[in-house]
């Protein structure tokens, strides 16, 4: 065994020898409580007012039970061992600080299994089984799947939308959604992307995989025209009209209608040099004149703004990183540890 792996393993036992001494002792760590109604009332025994409660545990548990009037305090193991194994994982995660170990795999794989299981599990409740098979076998989804499904209500939209209303009566399987026929509830249209989902599943099969292109293309090719349009009007099309800006914009008070200096040398400032940093900027990208001159130092500015731009963009991404990290040492620190009531 390597000296940095001995020196590795002392200080982790060392840490967790200190731990459980100050979570034996009362100090730090506490166990979770809830208060379940049941018409007894409730009492903080001596053995829980004395041994592993805090002071600020006490207080809370005291608070809880003159809050809920009739209840019992029990002490609750999923909510323990649950922050327990947070804690873990969260000191995991940030071991990866010292070296790449096995803990951090550990944590790591962890977090994307049960991503992953999470993610497909909420997207066939949400996506496959309202917006597909409640499409194509309304009356089944409603006996088996997700009983509030409105059969009605979908038997009014076909008979309002669908393009084979004219062949199908929908308007009688609206009164009648448990007696009609079972394709007077369909929307025939959603076989389409229901034999698209079953083609992109050849992609598992070695020898069906070009099977797998079509649906693939497909959602390639709709998704890049779908994301071009909401490009265009959400940031394209906005930030030009925010540079669309009078230089000079004056601003009036609303009770005495006089002119306020101060608001209207300010926003005329802010549209001039938002209109300048455009300029700049695009003249930057401008190749086809030789950046010398009075093109040049614009075009220097330019990359200032630019750069500029980028840090910022680059700042806030990294702010909202550290607000996660903040959060979980507020959680060890508070939540575990008790070291800081929270």
């Amino acid at each position: 065994m390597s000296r940095s792996r001995i020196i590795e393993i002392a200080v982790l036992a060392v840490l967790g020898v200190v731990l459980l001494y100050w979570t034996a002792a009362g100090h730090t760590g506490r166990g979770y409580y809830q208060v379940r109604p049941d018409g007894k009332t409730a009492k903080l025994s001596q053995t829980e007012a004395r041994g592993r409660l805090s002071e600020i545990d006490r207080q809370e548990l005291a608070a809880a039970v003159k809050q809920a009037g009739q209840a019992t305090i029990r002490f609750s193991w999923p909510r323990t061992v649950g922050i327990w194994v947070s804690a873990f994982f969260t000191l995991a995660i940030m071991s990866f600080l010292y070296r790449d170990n096995a803990w951090y795999k550990v944590a790591e794989h962890t977090f994307v299994g049960m991503s992953a299981a999470y993610w497909m599990v909420y997207s066939f409740w949400t996506i496959l089984v309202p917006n597909l098979a409640g499409k194509l076998f309304p009356r089944w989804v409603k006996l088996t799947l997700q009983p509030g499904l409105d059969l009605n209500q979908i038997a009014q939209e076909l008979d309002l939308q669908s393009w084979l209303r004219w062949l199908v009566d929908y308007r009688w399987a609206a009164d009648h959604p448990f007696q009609c026929h079972w394709w007077q509830l369909m929307n025939a249209f959603y076989w389409i992307p229901a034999i698209l989902g079953i083609m992109l599943l050849w992609r598992l099969a070695p020898k069906g995989s070009w099977i797998a292109r079509w649906p693939l293309a497909y959602l390639i090719g709709t998704t890049a025209g779908l994301k071009l349009v909401a490009f265009l009007g959400a940031d394209f099309v906005a930030q030009i009209s925010s540079t669309i800006v009078p230089l000079v914009q004056p601003s009036y008070d609303a009770q005495t209608g006089g002119l306020l200096w101060g608001q209207t040398i300010y926003l005329s400032v802010n549209n001039i040099l938002v209109l300048l940093g455009v300029v700049c900027g695009v003249l930057y990208f401008f190749f086809s004149v030789e950046h010398r001159g009075l093109v040049g130092k614009a075009s220097r500015v330019g990359i200032w703004v630019l750069m500029i731009t980028f840090g910022a963009g680059f700042g806030y991404t990294v702010m909202g990183r550290i607000a996660l990290l903040v959060g979980r040492f507020e959680f060890i620190v508070g939540d575990w540890l008790n070291l800081v009531p929270t």
